[in-house]
């Protein structure tokens, strides 16, 4: 509790400067929507704090995926209206087919441009549906929001670029050498044999995917922020292959006798030690030592195979230090490869869509059979709350915090639309009503835990005060606006509860079934950007599968080992064919035939029956590799080789006969 008053009563200077920026923005926006004779001030009042960021690049992004969101949305009300007008059942069914197609494009849409695919679909709502009982308005309605979120785009954005800006490449700097940090530490466990351990590698997945994630806010902070996110790319690339590289010289220590294992102790810890303190060795020489070792035939096989896999460890720490000193720096190298992939799930995309249609479709027929002048309030809460977060998997919770605000605003909007307003004139007066509570509201969003309540407060608050050019104070009015947000809101919230997906188990049956299908066309997928493709679509399913892990039955935990087996998998095969391609091996018959042998066992996934079914293509492809001079690559590639082949058996091995998400 003292923590919650703390939020308000002593705010911190960078929660002031953020409230400051944003009611300034929306001050601004107001008066000049009063000044210029706008239909409906509150509208750019309200875009204003919702494109409300700490960050300027993110203010300007999402004030640029509004905007484009809401021309798509205001074209596509007109043409709704205009061609199912007459036909009030059509017109809303076609309605409730956009917002599902929306809702279900911005889940597929991994990206903060998918703010643009929610605007569109509540902003036909927004439009249409105050203009149906009167459809020839429609167009000047349509203009009328248009330029008055414009005009809250606008102000928000100038104020958070002029009053204090804070840049998102500054914060990407930092995060990328927190990234790094985590990153090594998952390198050192990995070297030391903790290569089971969920939480380090979950940690450094995390950060990495989470760091990608604001590299795209720095493209509009001028040329600065855009060679640092084009930095960010080629570390995320460089410091997921470290890590593979680290545990695939695990991998290939655990095949080590132990008297093997005995004699490269020293390598090993010559190298974490370096690892440790790249400061205080020299690297390069190192790196160089290991590959002349390797290259001793004094050595068996794996014991060479350690050390060449040690050596190129080296290598890539040596480039992905590079590449953290470029981001800080804000120097891109030329060579950075595609942005990171995410996993997309069409199914799913399509149930969440499914959950914000039916929700409309529900609240319509209750709106036409009942004929309650307020149900189009309710309607269009539900439909603003079911596309915003409708493709959340903790919507019900997010609803519930909605709901939280709503009922916060109320007696507070009661107080300063009903009691205050009416007695003062004049817009400082106007602003002090209004700004106050705002005040605290703002303060709120700028701490995560109470962002969602603290911004349906505000932006309901705005709604039930409505200010514009010729106030109307009507109680009864006000009443049936609180009843039907309400209404609205709880809609919503029982939409998400019915229509979810809680089953987890089935949910790691299609993360894993995706994994297998990523691993089958990596097989021939070109390898320029492949490892941030398969990286970033790896890493996003295996943080989704770690939060299903607590709830999961203890003989199911087997999917998060899965996972782990698809990371390791994926990883020797792009290390495997980079060596072949490095080693300039033309593609033979035996390579071919082995390529096409992995992609149909990966097609029937991992089984006990299956655990053999690279052995003979495998031993061909071997026979083959000898043929060829010898040299540093081919030896790596041999390794890779007998490690794809060593962790597809014991992945299959692991498999029962109740096996059954491939």
């Amino acid at each position: 509790m003292r923590d919650l008053l703390s939020v308000f009563l002593f705010p911190s200077r960078a929660a002031l400067q953020f409230a400051c920026k944003t009611l300034l923005g929306g001050g601004l926006a107001l008066w000049c929507a009063f000044r210029f004779g706008l239909e409906q001030p509150q509208w750019a009042l309200m875009t204003a704090i919702i494109v409300a960021q700490p960050l300027s690049g993110m203010v300007v992004q999402k004030g640029m995926a509004r905007l484009l969101g809401t021309l798509v949305g205001t074209c596509m009300s007109v043409l709704f209206m205009g061609l199912f007008a007459q036909a009030p059942w059509l017109f809303l069914l076609v309605m409730a087919l956009w917002m599902g197609l929306c809702t279900a494009a911005s889940t597929l849409l991994r990206s903060a441009w998918a703010y643009a695919f929610v605007l569109s679909g509540y902003t036909v709502a927004i439009i249409c549906l105050p203009a149906i009982s009167h459809p020839l308005a429609v167009f000047d309605q349509a203009v009328a929001r248009c330029t008055e979120i414009c005009l809250g785009i606008l102000c928000a954005t100038a104020c958070s670029a002029l009053l204090w800006p804070q840049r998102v490449e500054l914060q990407v700097a930092q995060q990328a050498r927190l990234t790094w940090e985590a990153g090594m530490q998952a390198v050192s466990g990995a070297l030391s044999g903790a290569t089971q351990g969920r939480q380090g590698l979950l940690e450094v997945l995390g950060r990495i995917v989470a760091v990608d994630a604001q590299r795209e806010h720095t493209w509009f902070e001028g040329e600065r922020g855009r060679q640092r996110g084009r930095a960010l790319r080629v570390l995320t690339r460089d410091l997921l292959s470290l890590l593979r590289l680290a545990r695939g010289v695990a991998r290939q220590w655990r095949q080590l006798s132990p008297v093997e294992a005995l004699g490269l102790a020293p390598w090993l810890s010559e190298v974490q030690g370096a690892l440790a303190e790249p400061q205080h060795a020299d690297l390069p020489a190192l790196r160089e030592r290991l590959r002349l070792e390797s290259q001793d035939e004094r050595h068996p096989p794996l014991r060479q195979f350690c050390l060449a896999r040690l050596a190129v460890l080296i290598r890539q720490f040596l480039l992905a230090r590079e590449a953290l000193r470029a981001v800080e720096l804000g120097v891109a190298p030329k060579d950075a490869p595609p942005p990171l992939s995410w996993h997309r799930d069409v199914q799913t995309a399509l149930v969440y869509g499914l959950r914000s249609a039916l929700t409309f479709i529900a609240l319509s027929a209750f709106w036409l059979l009942s004929a309650w002048p307020s149900a189009s309030g309710a309607l269009l809460m539900a439909v603003v709350l079911c596309s915003l977060f409708a493709s959340r998997e903790n919507a019900a919770q997010i609803g519930m915090g909605f709901l939280r605000g709503v009922l916060y605003a109320l007696p507070v909007a009661f107080v300063a639309g009903q009691l205050l307003l009416p007695q003062w004139s004049g817009f400082p007066l106007l602003c002090l009503a209004l700004g106050v509570p705002l005040l605290f509201g703002v303060l709120g969003m700028a701490r995560p835990a109470l962002a969602g309540t603290s911004t349906a407060f505000c932006l309901q608050f705005i709604t039930l005060c409505a200010p514009q050019n010729n106030m109307v104070y009507d109680v009864a009015a006000f009443i049936n606006s609180g009843i039907a947000m309400l209404v609205g809101v709880s809609c919503a919230v029982l939409a998400f509860r019915l229509v979810s997906l809680q089953n987890p188990i089935w949910h790691g049956r299609r993360l894993l079934r995706a994994s297998l299908d990523d691993l089958a066309r990596l097989t021939s997928r070109t390898l320029p950007g492949a490892d941030n493709w398969f990286g970033g679509r790896i890493a996003d399913r295996l943080l989704q599968l770690a939060r299903h892990y607590p709830v999961l039955p203890s003989e199911t935990r087997s999917r998060w080992d899965d996972g782990v087996a698809c990371l390791d998998l994926g990883d020797e095969l792009l290390h495997l064919r980079a060596c072949l391609t490095v080693a300039q091996v033309p593609q033979g018959e035996a390579e071919q035939r082995f390529w096409r042998q992995l992609q149909q066992v990966l097609q029937i996934g991992p089984d006990s029956a299956q655990a053999a079914a690279l052995e003979q293509t495998g031993q061909q492809l071997q026979q083959a590799l000898l043929g060829y001079p010898q040299s540093a690559e081919l030896r790596l590639a041999e390794a890779a080789l007998l490690q794809l082949q060593v962790s597809w058996r014991q992945w299959c091995e692991r498999q029962g006969d109740g096996y059954g998400f491939a």
